[in-house]
């Protein structure tokens, strides 16, 4: 068992003092509390590391049946060597064509650049988000796709990944199955690390509905796959609580998926000689130069992590609620890897489909379209209002934003966003003459008080909160790491336009309207 011993050489007051600075930045009341729980739990902690396992450890497989029962390994040598070859092939051919990008993330209100390189494929127009930040799809090549890619070997790759997907469907499906057999059965132990799955009747005990649940829970329609050359690092953060080495991803839970559903990932790391230091007993903790993927119970300090080694080829299952209850973070090796992570997106609101559906509600409140460019309003209910001025909100921060502070980057790969995205901008657009109606309306002469402020009640919350996430987004844009970004992943602040442009109903710059509407409802009410 590793980790005992003293950390202050390496750690200090330093990274207390960081923290600190962190929990004042924090914006949303989830990341306090998390920030929270991690300087209790360092203060808890002391000095001292918590201890963690490697196979070296006897206790190791043991201490994984019994408290991490739901987390499983397949060796690369029970994958059939023929998918290997494609997916590593693929792996090869995305780096080739500069498809995978650092993404300028939000953590705690500071923009950072990941150390790992991503790309998002999976089902069209479905989006995933994480740390902020929604990555939208390069299509796979599912019925009924007509997506155009900008090499043959970039659409090559994404019909290997979508091959791969169905394969750890099928996996993961069998290594539920076998869990949910045994906790019937109320046994502990639960295969762990196998070459192969064992093939088990479910038998009586499994009905239908479960076997429907199941295959939910493996329902995988993204892939998010990553790339990492410690080598070309220059800083990694180490491990902060079981001295475990560098990190590629630090502790986290994957963020936005299907409660309970399952996460699969395949591994491909450039691995060197043959006389690597894994089984090396003198060394002490986990081999440096060998991937790792560590797990920990959440805030748990009494039991033991472990730091499993990820070599060539092997998968990883995350089954039912382990991505809920523990934490996991990527160990970094000395070699390039590759990994394939595929999840069951939670994409109640993620998918193109959906935001559209939205602007369609939103614009069911016109009545028509004027000559000028203004449009006229059937309803000016407050609830009507409402919902439309959050609309509005929605499709420029969470897509057209999102979208265009990655810059060009989509296009490397293929043009099935460009038409998109033309389109929920003229959506938006007509959102802007919306809420022009609506400032045109409450100036009218003979509006009734009452009326008057009821609407400006309802608009107003969103009025400002445009505001503020304009200047935002937009400082966000000019910030200094962004400047540092390549020309095509440069931050693009749009939609954008100077306050004289005649194609716009309103001002960028919402500072004076918002602030005069708030003066006439303070006004109204005294």
């Amino acid at each position: 068992m590793r980790g005992a011993g003293s950390r202050a050489e390496r750690r200090g007051s330093r990274w207390r003092r960081g923290s600190t600075g962190s929990m004042k930045r924090a914006q949303t009341a989830e990341e306090r509390e998390r920030e929270a729980k991690k300087l209790r739990l360092l203060e808890e902690l002391e000095d001292t590391w918590l201890p963690y396992l490697t196979p070296k450890d006897d206790e190791f497989y043991q201490q994984w049946q019994l408290k991490y029962p739901k987390l499983v390994l397949r060796e690369a040598g029970s994958v059939a060597e023929e998918l290997h070859k494609e997916v590593q092939e693929a792996f090869l051919s995305l780096h080739k064509h500069g498809c995978l990008f650092r993404d300028l993330v939000r953590i705690q209100g500071k923009d950072l650049l990941t150390p790992v390189s991503r790309i998002l494929i999976g089902d069209p127009g479905c989006t995933y988000k994480y740390l902020n930040t929604r990555l939208f799809t390069v299509p796979w090549p599912v019925k009924g796709s007509n997506a155009n890619y900008t090499e043959a070997e970039i659409a090559a790759a994404c019909q290997t990944f979508l091959k791969l997907n169905d394969y750890l469907q099928i996996e993961t499906i069998q290594a539920l199955e076998e869990l949910a057999v045994r906790e019937k059965a109320n046994e502990d132990a639960v295969p762990v690390c196998m070459s192969e799955f064992p093939r088990v009747g479910v038998g009586s005990s499994y009905d239908a509905q479960d076997e429907v649940d199941l295959k939910s829970r493996a329902a995988y329609n993204i892939t998010l796959l990553n790339f990492m050359d410690p080598q070309k690092m220059t800083y990694l953060k180490d491990e902060p609580y079981f001295g475990m080495g560098k990190m590629a991803v630090s502790w986290h839970h994957d963020e936005n998926l299907v409660e309970k559903s399952a996460v699969a990932v395949y591994s491909y790391s450039f691995e060197g000689s043959d006389d690597e230091s894994d089984d090396d007993s003198s060394l002490e903790g986990r081999d440096p130069d060998t991937w790792h993927v560590g797990f920990k119970i959440s805030w748990d300090i009494e039991t033991p992590g472990l730091a499993i080694p990820l070599h060539q080829g092997d998968c990883y299952f995350m089954l039912d609620d382990l991505n809920a209850t523990h934490q996991h973070c990527v160990l970094a090796g000395s070699q390039p890897r590759f990994s394939s992570t595929h999840r069951v997106a939670e994409c109640s609101t993620g998918t193109l489909d959906y935001i559209s559906q939205r602007c369609q509600l939103a614009l069911q409140n016109v009545r028509e379209d004027m000559d000028n460019g203004d449009v006229s309003l059937k309803s000016f209910e407050p609830a009507v209002l409402k919902q439309g001025e959050e609309i509005h909100n929605e499709v420029e921060f969470e897509w057209l934003r999102q979208f265009w502070f990655q810059g060009n980057r989509y296009k490397k790969c293929t043009d099935w966003w460009c038409e998109p995205m033309t389109r929920l901008e003229g959506l938006w657009k007509k959102m802007e003459s919306v809420t022009n109606a609506v400032l045109r309306e409450v100036k009218k002469e003979g509006l009734p008080v009452e009326q008057k402020n009821e609407i400006l009640t309802a608009i107003l919350a969103s009025l400002s909160t445009r505001q503020n996430l304009r200047r935002e987004w937009h400082a966000r844009c000019q910030s200094r790491i962004a400047r540092t970004l390549p020309a095509d992943q440069k931050p693009d602040c749009r939609p954008y336009w100077e306050e004289d442009d005649p194609s716009m109903p309103l001002p960028f710059d919402l500072t004076d309207i918002v602030a005069e509407l708030k003066g006439q409802l303070l006004q109204a009410k005294a």
